[in-house]
């Protein structure tokens, strides 16, 4: 299984089990009945999409956080940046392109 397919799979289940929470709180008439107790489906499974987001938005600023906080310390990827770097210069140097 691709890591697209698997990230698709895991957000329609995520999605699939949310709506199944929510839908008794869409209509009254709904054919699905709620089995969380009243003051759980009222109170927290409307906010749980926006926890949800601020949540993935905490963890990925914390990745990039950390990832530019160790790349120092990673010398071969910084000895590897910096020759791409001068490739790029004397790229742009062949094709007469100034750069700054």
């Amino acid at each position: 299984m691709t890591r697209a397919t698997q990230t698709i799979s895991i957000a329609l289940l995520a999605s699939s089990t949310y709506l199944l929470l929510a839908l008794p709180l869409l209509t009254d008439s709904s054919p699905i009945p709620s089995i969380l107790p009243t003051k759980i489906q009222v109170e927290i499974i409307p906010v749980l999409p926006f926890w949800a987001l601020i949540t993935l938005a905490a963890y990925l600023l914390g990745r990039l956080g950390w990832g530019v906080l160790m790349f120092n310390d990673t010398e071969e990827a910084y000895n590897e940046l910096m020759s791409q770097i001068d490739q790029a210069k004397k790229d742009l140097d062949k094709r007469k392109v100034a750069w700054d």
